[in-house]
């Protein structure tokens, strides 16, 4: 009974395991789901102030449009501050497709009417998405309570990266370095960079020479390791590998090698050659079947001007073809059971063996 009361608490620990594990990447997924609705929310909002703008400036040389402006302006106010306006501009805020940013504008279109007939602070992005409804953060800062994002807020990742979430909501904050750049604070260098500046809040990464994979300057002799393809020389500098010298070769029998750089490539020789050292075919190792070497130049063979005839059937002619040649029927003839026979005659009837025994027949009758 105690074996079977152990193995029963053994069970159920394992599955409260199973549960916290799942409770855990539950809430892991929402959080991070949650980062990126915040991202999503200040773009979201960064786009209706841009697009107010755009609309305001717009709109800034029109009026009512009616037949009496002066009047209307009388009446209603000016046209530059009157409500119309404003919703002639909220009207061109979001596409039509666009449900994010409608449920925002809907939600919050009042703040709008606020900020326009007070127009307390010009600056309607700060205003509305950072301030009024905290959906975005200022720049170099972000996350819920808007810090300052690693490296500082006046030049995040020192200038070197970019900081999740800057200027939203959500985020980590942390450094995604650009090319060249690596570490926390995106103040030290990649592999195949150096460091030409480098203090407390500064580093300036400028790349290698080709020939190095890491290097402490900006020449071949400042390499601290060759990257594949070069090697070392008696300078300790590195030099290109010439891979094409190497002995077997590195290309195929029907290929020739072209260096370059550290690295090289196969091309395919001449189809007149077997074998060659280089394009063309005056670099052949020796000739295809149906060429020849004149004057050190793979050329084709003219089987048709030889001695000994290479058609040596009946009324058969040769014709000459790049690498070959071929045999076809003379003027007036043509290829029957592989022989060439004589055309017949315009208005003649061929016949046949069996024809001919079966007409004289019927003549002896």
């Amino acid at each position: 009974m105690l074996c079977l009361s152990r193995a029963w608490r053994l069970l159920i620990d394992l599955r409260l395991l199973r549960l916290l594990s799942c409770i855990f990447l539950v809430f892991e997924y929402q959080a991070a789901e949650c980062k990126k609705d915040l991202k999503s929310a200040c773009s979201t909002c960064r786009q209706i102030t841009d697009n107010f703008n755009k609309g305001f400036e717009r709109t800034a040389n029109q009026n009512f449009g009616g037949g009496n402006t002066a009047w209307e302006e009388r009446k209603l106010s000016k046209y530059e501050t009157s409500e119309i306006r404003l919703m002639e501009i909220i009207e061109g805020l979001c596409d039509s497709s666009s449900f994010e940013c409608n449920q925002m504008l809907e939600e919050h279109e009042e703040h709008f009417e606020s900020w326009w007939f007070k127009r307390k602070n010009p600056d309607l992005h700060k205003w509305f998405c950072i301030e009024t409804i905290e959906v975005c953060c200022p720049k170099g800062t972000f996350g819920p309570d808007c810090n300052a994002c690693f490296g500082g807020s006046e030049r995040p990742c020192h200038g070197n990266g970019q900081c999740d979430g800057e200027g939203t909501r959500g985020g980590n904050g942390k450094c995604n370095c650009d090319s060249g750049y690596k570490g926390e604070f995106c103040l030290d260098c990649s592999d195949g960079y150096f460091n030409e500046e480098r203090n407390n809040t500064f580093s300036l990464c400028t790349e290698c020479h080709a020939s190095c994979k890491t290097c402490n300057g900006p020449n071949h002799q400042d390499c601290d390791e060759c990257k594949d393809g070069w090697e070392e020389d008696d300078n300790e500098a590195c030099v290109d590998v010439n891979e094409c010298t190497k002995d077997p070769s590195v290309c195929k029998e029907d290929e020739h090698c072209l260096n370059s750089e550290g690295s090289f490539s196969c091309k395919a020789c001449d189809k007149v050659c077997t074998g060659c050292s280089g394009p063309g075919p005056e670099n052949c190792k020796a000739c295809a079947s149906g060429y020849q070497d004149i004057e050190g130049k793979c050329s084709d063979v003219d089987e048709c001007s030889q001695h000994e005839p290479v058609c040596t059937k009946e009324h058969q002619e040769c014709i000459n073809t790049q690498g070959s040649f071929l045999c076809i029927c003379a003027y007036g003839y043509e290829e029957e059971n592989e022989e060439c026979v004589q055309k017949p005659l315009l208005g003649e009837c061929k016949t046949t063996t069996e024809e001919t025994t079966e007409t004289t027949e019927h003549v002896e009758l």
